[in-house]
């Protein structure tokens, strides 16, 4: 997995892992009209923690290919 980081530009990432869209959203960053600038940008201009934003996001992208940080890999706790 790739790891998003604070200089990726928002579109980007959108384009390549939608599921942050719903991310973006529950944080209120504009990902539509600020979509062309980096996360760090961004999120500072509409006042969200960048770092926890990141954080946030790399989660997401976890979740959605199947290995979450925070709750390891659900394929294994299938019995």
């Amino acid at each position: 997995m790739e790891t998003i980081i604070r200089d990726m530009i928002i579109n980007d990432v959108i384009r390549k892992h939608p599921e942050t869209i719903k991310v973006f959203n529950e944080y209120k960053v504009d990902s539509c009209c600020g979509g062309g600038a980096p996360i760090e940008t961004t999120a500072k201009r509409d006042g969200v923690d960048v770092e926890t934003l990141v954080i946030a996001l790399n989660v997401a992208v976890q979740v959605a290919e199947g290995q979450c940080a925070h709750c390891g890999d659900p394929e294994e706790k299938k019995i």
